[in-house]
């Protein structure tokens, strides 16, 4: 049965399928098709009349008619499955998808990591595929805030290996809250599924320190889920400020999608900006103004 930090561990990759990508191109040093298109895609594996065969997570790199690469993502905690099927992973992409194929094995424990990162002896003569695996020692133990920030994925995963370095948590914790609440909270939840005992007990010290709403069971059952919570005003407010900070970002993307020049006297009126009504109407605007200065003079025609 797979274990909170098997799942959290898949929900990291699925969530953002280029993480896959990185993790074999930045950290195991192989070379992948240059393209921006990686996607994760649901993939039984049928070798009638055998059973079906079901990898944990396939990132599919290139367009869908004619993909360029397949990554099967695995995630061990322990030497229980046969190798040989992992070879039946790479095989069955390989015929399913027409294109090379990668197993990644990710190995929260370095004597698993070890066990399958030797070649695999397929019994068929010339078929001996080698998994790219990533252990321990192969995750960063991030200890800088900013870098944290900009790989959330991988402050994550080097909580879960490094987590007995206090520094790795803290710049984890001082990470999440340059986050988005709704992400730092799921990485949080991440990053505590997959520690050990000690471990969770540093996360849950580290962020009783901070103003951050911890996620923790521990902290839910004790603290609760920050000082607002239970209040319904400030639920509304923190609501409304979500909605209209997403509403900026989609006006800004609108007008940089459109090729418009935005000055920062622009970016920083739209983004400061909390009334949701005309953060809509500049937003149907931004379709259509001719420069970003615009939007501004067209709302105000139409509010007369």
């Amino acid at each position: 049965m797979p274990s909170p930090t098997h799942d959290s561990l898949i929900e990291l990759f699925r969530d953002r399928p280029q993480l896959a990508v990185e993790v074999l191109r930045d950290l195991l040093g192989q070379d992948l098709p240059a393209t921006p298109l990686a996607r994760a895609e649901n993939f039984t594996f049928n070798t009638r009349p055998s059973d079906d065969i079901e990898p944990d997570l396939v990132v599919v790199l290139g367009p869908p008619p004619s993909p360029a690469h397949a990554i099967i993502v695995e995630i061990q905690k322990d030497k229980s499955k046969d190798p040989r099927q992992l070879a039946r992973y790479a095989a069955q992409a390989w015929l399913m998808l027409k294109c090379d194929a990668t197993v990644l094995v990710v190995c929260p424990d370095a004597r698993t990591a070890e066990h399958y990162a030797r070649p695999i002896d397929s019994g068929l003569t010339g078929y001996r595929p080698h998994p790219r695996v990533l252990g321990p020692g192969g995750i960063p133990a991030i200890t800088d805030p900013q870098q944290a920030a900009a790989h959330p994925e991988l402050a994550t995963l080097a909580v879960m290996a490094h987590g007995r370095d206090r520094k790795v948590v803290q710049a984890f914790a001082a990470a999440l809250t340059e986050l988005p609440h709704d992400y730092a909270a799921k990485y949080y939840e991440h990053a505590y599924d997959m520690s050990v005992p000690e471990v969770r007990r540093l996360l849950e010290e580290i962020m009783k320190s901070t103003d951050w709403p911890v996620h923790s069971p521990f902290a839910r059952e004790h603290y609760g889920r920050g000082k607002a919570e239970g209040k319904a005003e400030g639920k509304a407010e923190g609501k409304a400020e979500g909605r209209a900070e997403e509403a900026a970002k989609l006006i800004l993307l609108i007008l940089d999608a459109r090729g418009l020049d935005v000055p920062d006297d622009v970016r920083a009126r739209i983004a400061s900006c909390t009334d949701l009504t005309l953060l809509e109407t500049w937003a149907t605007h931004a379709a259509t103004v001719q420069t970003a200065h615009d939007l501004f003079d067209e709302a105000s025609e139409q509010d007369r």
